[in-house]
């Protein structure tokens, strides 16, 4: 037997005796100098978690004989057991992650792909100022580019919702992910080879994170429980927020210092490192997970939603379509993008051209905005699953958060198209992106709320509509500058029409309740 010296959590040391499963040649890798001469488990030596055993640390093994004063405890006690090769090992490869529960992880995971998302869409409208001058692009050519993204975009939000349903949201979202950075990567050389490659490698970086929402939204409805949900979501969707952020500041300093080119490999490359770690840790669901404690397990189950088996399942596209419900969504969604895609392709352009500030300081004012939405986006979460705590229906929650996501930025735009200081221009802006992220509680957590078996294929559907707006909204506001001598009141105008016609719609026919 061994006698082990283990510290507890209270600081007290004391000694037991326990049996080692058989001795094994690949313990040895993690052996360190040991001054034991016979121990089979020298990697015993340094400072370790047994297995799942919180606060209890070996500090110190011998061979010796027991004696009668001694206790002893078994395997069992100490998690130290036949099978105790898989989870020694797994100790020492994920000791930073043996803390930090599952679900976490994959939310912040999920954050992190959502942050390199937005970085990789406003690379290119930081970085089209400086690229339309080398190449000679007018305006109306630069909304194309723009709105290239969003045909590959459309194409993929049903199919990826299906696929996220059917092969899990893990594979699909990894896969997106990888997608979008390879073209993100290769996008300097598409736009030297010629104007349709460019276009090409546009809308392909599209059709990669057209599948990040659905995918995304299959994750959580597997690992999040109700009661957490909202804020997740609307972490998660702040990653975006956050990404412009990071994005609007790195890129006119890399620009500057290394050209435009560099905007594109170097965000290219951090997705494939995203990647790389996204399916070394991940799991699709907790059941396959090896790393998941038991009651955190038993607690996501218990409060998420069975899903029907993927293989048999068909999707009641018919039934899906019938419902009141679903056409609150898609319109209130459709609404909610028109006036975010407007913004996050032509803001940068607004600020250097209209408020006439430069390159850097346009995206450095071009962040506020974004960071007051990830900050807002937050709080919206908090208060949503606040308010649910306290009693109030998921529908009258849902409801609330989406009209001040409708209805805040459509007072702010009305406001921002009759001044032209910048300080009051860009606070306007802030305040009115801020109030439209309460819409990540709204909307977009309500696809789980009405069809959780069919999260993804639901989001698939109004992300679908939503990203029309993306092509049609950016391409149509580089058409109205160019034809009216740059009338961003007319473009703010639109815009707020279709905050007004989202709120009514979804405050008459959305629901909070189970439909599908």
């Amino acid at each position: 037997m061994y006698k082990i010296r283990v510290m507890r959590n209270n600081g007290i040391c004391s000694s037991a005796f326990v049996k080692l499963p058989p001795y094994s040649n690949r313990y040895n890798t993690f052996c360190r100098s040991c001054p034991l001469t016979c121990c089979r488990w020298r990697s015993f030596y340094r400072p370790t978690k047994l297995s799942t055993t919180f606060y209890r640390k070996t500090v110190w093994v011998s061979l010796a004989k027991k004696t009668s004063q001694e206790p002893e405890w078994n395997s069992q006690d100490l998690q130290v057991s036949d099978n105790y090769e898989t989870t020694f090992l797994k100790s020492v490869s994920g000791s930073v992650m043996k803390n930090i529960p599952e679900r976490f992880l994959v939310v912040f995971l999920c954050f992190l792909s959502f942050v390199i998302c937005n970085m990789d869409r406003v690379n290119v409208s930081v970085a089209i100022l400086p690229m339309s001058k080398e190449f000679g692009w007018s305006q109306s050519t630069v909304g194309v580019i723009q709105s290239s993204f969003f045909w590959g975009y459309l194409v993929t939000q049903i199919p990826g919702g299906y696929l996220a349903d059917k092969y899990g949201g893990k594979l699909v979202l990894g896969c997106g992910v990888l997608a979008w950075s390879l073209m993100t990567f290769v996008t300097p050389y598409a736009a030297t080879k010629s104007f349709p490659v460019l276009l090409l490698s546009r809308a392909l970086l599209g059709f990669g994170e057209g599948v990040a929402m659905p995918a995304m939204n299959q994750v959580v409805s597997k690992w999040v429980p109700s009661g957490e949900r909202s804020r997740s979501l609307a972490l998660i969707y702040s990653g975006m927020y956050f990404g412009s952020v990071i994005g609007l500041l790195l890129c006119p300093k890399m620009i500057s210092s290394l050209g435009w080119p560099s905007v594109f490999t170097s965000f290219g490359a951090l997705g494939v490192i995203w990647w790389l770690f996204w399916n070394a840790w991940i799991k699709s669901s907790p059941e396959k997970s090896s790393r998941i404690s038991q009651g955190d397990s038993k607690y996501i189950i218990k409060q998420t939603t069975p899903k029907i088996s993927n293989v048999s399942r068909e999707i009641p596209w018919k039934l899906l379509f019938s419902k009141r419900a679903t056409w609150a969504i898609i319109i209130a969604h459709f609404c909610t993008t028109w006036g975010y895609f407007v913004l996050l392709t032509w803001l940068p352009t607004y600020f250097n051209q209209h408020l006439g500030l430069n390159l850097a300081s346009s995206s450095f004012v071009s962040v506020l905005p974004w960071l007051a939405m990830a900050i807002a986006a937050n709080l919206g979460g908090w208060c949503a699953d606040y308010l649910l705590s306290k009693g109030f229906s998921i529908t009258f929650v849902r409801k609330l958060m989406q009209t001040i996501g409708l209805m805040g930025p459509a007072l702010f735009l009305c406001i921002v198209s009759f001044v032209h200081h910048p300080v009051t221009a860009v606070s306007c802006m802030a305040l009115a992106l801020g109030l439209g992220s309460f819409a990540q509680s709204g909307v977009y957590a309500n696809h789980q709320d009405i069809g959780p078996e069919y999260a993804g294929v639901l989001l698939g559907i109004s992300n679908s509509f939503a990203a029309i707006p993306g092509i049609v909204g950016v391409a149509l506001t580089g058409f109205i500058l160019d034809k009216t001598g740059g009338a961003w009141s007319l473009v703010f105008g639109l815009a707020i029409g279709f905050y007004i016609l989202g709120t009514i719609v979804y405050n008459t026919m959305g629901t909070g309740e189970r439909v599908f």
